[in-house]
C-alpha cells in the first residue's frame, strides 16, 4: 500500500464520526419505535390492563377474593408503566434488531448478510416462543405447585413489584434458553465445534442445564425441570440441524472435488 492509499488522520476521524452519527441515528430509531408502541399501548388498552394480563397466572392460583399488594407509594403507577414498556420493547424487537443489523451490514460479506437476516428472524421468534412457553405453561404450573405448600394459616398476597422482577427474570431465562439451537448452529457454521464434539459433551450440557435452572428459577423441582428439560431438548434440535448443515457441506465439497 502506498502512502497515497493510506487514509489521512482527518479521513479516519471523519469516518469514525460518521459511524457515531449513524449509530446515534439507529439508536434513536430503535428507541423511537419502542416509545411509539409504548404510547399506543399506554393509551389503549392501558397500562393497568396489561399488568392484569401479566398477573393472571398468579391471580388464578390465589384464594378467591385475594389480590396482590403494593407496598410502595408510587408502585401502583410505576409497575404497570414498567410492564407496558416491557411489552412495547418486545413488540418492537424486530425493529430494534433490524436497526442493529442495518448498522453492521455494510461491514459484512455477502454470505454473512444472507445469514444475518434469517438469524435475526429466527432468534426473535425463538425468544418470543420462550416467553410464551413461560407464560402459558410454566407460570401456572409453578404457582400452583408453590400454592399447594402454603400453610392454611396464611393468606398469600404477593407484592406486585416483586412479582414483576420474578416474571422478568423468568422471561429472560426462558427466552435465552430457546435461543440454544441458534447458538449451536452458529458454533457449527463458524467451525468452532463439530456435531461429533457436541454429542461428546452432551452429558456436561445436561448437568449445566440443571445448574442454570437451579440459579434462575425458584427453589422447587417443577420449575427447574421445566427450564432444564427444554434446554436439553433444544440442544438436541441444534445438533440435528447442525448435522444437516454438515452433510450439505460435505456434499458440496464432494461435488467440488469431482469437478
Amino acid at each position: 500500500m502506498t502512502s497515497a492509499d493510506t487514509p489521512e488522520p482527518n479521513e479516519k476521524t471523519e469516518t469514525f464520526v460518521s459511524h457515531l452519527v449513524e449509530l446515534r441515528q439507529r439508536l434513536l430509531k430503535a428507541a423511537g419505535s419502542v416509545m411509539v408502541i409504548f404510547v399506543v399501548l399506554f393509551a389503549w388498552p392501558g397500562a393497568s390492563f396489561i399488568y392484569d394480563v401479566l398477573a393472571q397466572p398468579m391471580l388464578s392460583t390465589l384464594p378467591e377474593g385475594t389480590r396482590m399488594i403494593a407496598t410502595g407509594v408510587i408502585t401502583p403507577f410505576m409497575v404497570p408503566v414498567k410492564v407496558t414498556l416491557l411489552a412495547a420493547f418486545v413488540l418492537a424487537l424486530p425493529i430494534v434488531l433490524y436497526q442493529a443489523w442495518a448498522f453492521v451490514a455494510p461491514g459484512l460479506y455477502l454470505h454473512e448478510k444472507k445469514l444475518a437476516l434469517p438469524l435475526i428472524f429466527t432468534s426473535t421468534l425463538l425468544f418470543l416462543a420462550g416467553m410464551a412457553f413461560c407464560y402459558f405453561f410454566v407460570f401456572g404450573t409453578v404457582f400452583q405447585f408453590i400454592a399447594s405448600f402454603a400453610p392454611q394459616s396464611i393468606t398469600p398476597a404477593p407484592d406486585i413489584e416483586a412479582y414483576l422482577n420474578f416474571v422478568m427474570t423468568m422471561f429472560l431465562a426462558f427466552g435465552i434458553t430457546f435461543e440454544v439451537p441458534v447458538a449451536v448452529v452458529l458454533l457449527i457454521l463458524t467451525g468452532a465445534v463439530t456435531v461429533a464434539k457436541l454429542r461428546a459433551i452432551r452429558g456436561y450440557v445436561i448437568v449445566g442445564a440443571f445448574v442454570v435452572a437451579a440459579i434462575f428459577t425458584p427453589p422447587d423441582v417443577v420449575s427447574q425441570f421445566m427450564l432444564a428439560v427444554p434446554l436439553c431438548l433444544l440442544y438436541e434440535v441444534g445438533i440435528l440441524i447442525g448435522r444437516v448443515i454438515e452433510r450439505k457441506a460435505e456434499a458440496a465439497e464432494a461435488e467440488a472435488g469431482d469437478v
